[in-house]
C-alpha cells in the first residue's frame, strides 16, 4: 500500500507498506497524524489565550483576536454588560474590517490559572468577586 498525506506544516508523509503488518503500520501512521494535528492545535490555542484581570486589558487583547481567561462572577447581567461594553462602536481609528461583536463567554475551563475568588469580576461595573476564570472570545 502506498500512503501519501498532504503537507500540513513541516512536511507530508509518503510511505510504502507491504502487506505484512499493514494494519499495525497504518494504525501507527494514523496515530502520528492525529498527534501532530492535536499538538499544532494546542500550540495555536495556547498562543491565542491570555489571562486578563483588569478591564483596561480586556478589549485590547480581544481586538488582537485573543481568547481571554478572566475572573467572572457568572451573573447574566454582567455577561450582557461585557458583551455590550466590548463591542466595537465604529469610532474613528477602529479597523472597519474587524469584527464588531462583543465578547461572549465560551466556557469555564477545568484547569484554572488561579483562584478567581481573589479577583474582582472582569465587568468594569461589577463589584463582586469572580467565581471562576471564564474563557471569553469574539465570534469571527
Amino acid at each position: 500500500a502506498v500512503v501519501s498525506t498532504p503537507s500540513t506544516g513541516s512536511s507530508g508523509i509518503n510511505a510504502e507498506y507491504g502487506n505484512e503488518n499493514l494494519e499495525t503500520n497504518l494504525q501507527d501512521l494514523l496515530n502520528t497524524i492525529h498527534d501532530d494535528m492535536y499538538n499544532r492545535a494546542l500550540v495555536e490555542r495556547d498562543n491565542a489565550m491570555v489571562v486578563v484581570n483588569e478591564w483596561k486589558d480586556f478589549c485590547s487583547n480581544l481586538d488582537q483576536k485573543k481568547i481571554i481567561l478572566a475572573p467572572f462572577c457568572g451573573a447574566i447581567p454582567c455577561e450582557e454588560a461585557i458583551k455590550k461594553d466590548s463591542a466595537r462602536t465604529g469610532a474613528e481609528g477602529e479597523d472597519e474590517k474587524a469584527p464588531a461583536m462583543g465578547a461572549k463567554s465560551l466556557c469555564i475551563p477545568f484547569e484554572q490559572p488561579g483562584d478567581a475568588t481573589c479577583e474582582k469580576c472582569i465587568n468594569q461595573n461589577c463589584s463582586k468577586k469572580g467565581t471562576a476564570y471564564t474563557l471569553f472570545g469574539r465570534s469571527y
